[in-house]
């Protein structure tokens, strides 16, 4: 039996260590049509909760909009409220969009949306295709979602820190530059 070929990348690492700014590198040596989603945690509140919201990823940074229907959740640093109707409603959408002669940006997957459901199974259909995919992981072992997301047999994982980070764009770019 012939294996999967690999051709979806997973950038995992912690918080912070520069998943989301290794993909915006890579994808500017990729001129293929971008679907999926990028999040932005904002500021928080008086509340103290970091409101996170969810954005087409071709969409430029100028024309982002933060409301209510594209929040996905609030947190602070022990609490975190999903907003799953969200993640099951435009969150699917932008991961279904995704067509063949593109590439389906994912940033970022975590626990947040474990519990979403048709987003979950989105993600995971999508991780089977032959769209490429390109996304952030959090690294996270106690979230079963996250685990099934890295054991797919078509994605490739990459473990991003400080110290690899250069690197880790440079051996991945070639492959960028190929889609």
């Amino acid at each position: 039996m012939k294996m999967a070929e690999k051709i979806h990348i997973l950038i995992c690492g912690e918080r912070g260590v520069g998943k989301s700014t290794l993909i915006e590198r890579l994808l500017r040596a990729c001129s293929r049509p971008r679907y999926g989603f990028v999040t932005k945690m904002r500021p928080a509140g008086p509340d103290g909760f970091h409101p996170i919201y969810i954005h087409p990823a071709g969409q430029p940074t100028a024309e982002r909009v933060y409301t209510e229907e594209n929040c996905i959740g609030v947190c602070d640093s022990r609490t975190h409220r999903p907003n799953l109707e969200v993640f099951d409603g435009l969150g699917v959408r932008y991961v279904r969009a995704a067509r063949p002669g593109g590439v389906l940006v994912m940033d970022e997957l975590g626990f947040f949306e474990a519990r979403a459901e048709a987003f979950t199974a989105a993600v995971l259909e999508a991780l089977s295709g032959d769209v490429p995919v390109i996304a952030a992981v959090k690294s996270r072992r106690d979230v079963s979602f996250l685990n099934a997301v890295r054991s797919q047999p078509r994605a490739e994982v990459f473990y991003i820190t400080p110290e690899n980070r250069d690197a880790l764009y440079e051996k991945l770019l070639p492959r960028m530059e190929r889609l």
